[in-house]
């Protein structure tokens, strides 16, 4: 099956051209249906594409020397939206020449430069950044927003939920994902005005492809209990970064012990294959790929430290997102959060 191309921001990110040609062919090597539209300097990108042969009859370079910077404010970098490596990827994704579009760079200012490109879909009022999570469980959790947004109402939540839901079904295939919003604590009368009113309205939207079933507390996200987590931008920010610290913490902690003494390194050895394993499962590296839900098009952000692995997962989570109709899919489940609303309304003035 052939996939439209994808648009690589080749400035973006730590490394920038050599971890993101490197990570896109790796991707490729996996899928060899994948065709890309290198963004950046031509003469690097050139450069980078010598150590990978198989890229080349793939892919086709725009030359722009232009770069978002890591500290640039969102409303400065939207004045050279049409001179960045990363506005003319985007703009790529407007214009239909790709299906998607990758950066590593500047977060706030993909966010700008996607929402004033692509605009939000009909139905959603403000686009989310959804990332997924390692669990205990057997599928990974879908997170939203992680700060996009970090002040919402009840109508924004609402939304998420469902766009969450939608991105969670393509990869877990459960019909009806497990939904829940994060709160202070589970009980009905727990969090704001705009969590409880939220979590009313999603209990009374029976018609949606979700199990949901109130409140979840943050000491549970990664336990493998939900597939969806759901809340404001702030809130969000906060519990993953909380998330990725502990992670780390452990894994220093660990690192730390192993080395600590003969017989320590000696226990090391012995363990060695059960630590590899959770450093597998801690690497962010294998869970790469946040994506702005509720545009007119996919765009995924690569974390900026992101390595050759990394960016090749974020590759191939647009690829599933664009093979699985993800748009469509969040469109179908708002008409039917309209229907359900319609029906309520008509029984109401009866």
């Amino acid at each position: 099956m052939s996939l439209p191309r994808i648009a690589i921001d080749a400035m973006g990110g730590d490394e920038g051209v050599r971890v993101m040609v490197s990570g896109a062919a790796l991707a490729r090597r996996r899928h060899d249906r994948f065709k890309f539209l290198l963004v950046g300097d031509e003469a690097r990108i050139k450069a980078a594409l010598e150590q990978h042969p198989g890229m080349a009859g793939a892919s086709e370079i725009l030359h722009c020397d232009d770069v978002v910077g890591g500290e640039e404010k969102p409303t400065q970098a939207l004045r050279r939206a049409k001179t960045t490596s990363m506005g003319i990827a985007i703009n790529a994704v407007k214009a239909g020449d790709c299906g998607a579009a990758v950066s590593a760079g500047n977060t706030g200012a993909l966010m700008a430069m996607s929402k004033l490109a692509l605009r939000t879909m009909p139905g959603i009022d403000r686009p989310a950044l959804a990332a997924i999570m390692p669990t205990l469980g057997e599928n990974d959790v879908v997170m939203l927003d992680l700060g996009a947004n970090t002040d919402c109402d009840a109508r924004n939540l609402v939304q998420f939920a469902i766009m969450g839901a939608a991105y969670s079904r393509i990869l877990t295939g459960r019909e009806h994902p497990r939904v829940r919003l994060l709160n202070i604590g589970t009980e009905e009368t727990k969090g704001t005005d705009s969590l409880r009113d939220a979590a009313a309205q999603l209990q009374q939207a029976t018609g949606l492809a979700m199990s949901f079933d109130g409140f979840i507390e943050s000491d549970k996200i990664n336990r493998g209990e939900v597939d969806v987590v759901v809340t404001d931008g702030f809130s969000g920010n906060i519990a993953l970064k909380a998330i990725e610290g502990a992670a780390r913490f452990v894994t220093d902690l660990l690192k730390e012990a192993f080395t600590s003494s003969f017989r320590s390194k000696v226990g090391f050895l012995v363990s060695r294959p059960a630590t590899e394993l959770l450093r597998h499962h801690l690497d962010p590296n294998n869970h790469n790929g946040a994506v702005f839900l509720g545009l007119n098009g996919v765009v995924v952000k690569s974390h900026g430290s992101a390595n050759a692995q990394g960016v090749a997962n974020a590759v191939a989570v647009a690829a599933r997102l664009l093979e699985e109709d993800l748009t469509q899919r969040i469109a179908a489940d708002l008409a039917e959060l309209g229907e359900e609303r319609l029906r309520d309304n008509g029984n109401g003035s009866k």
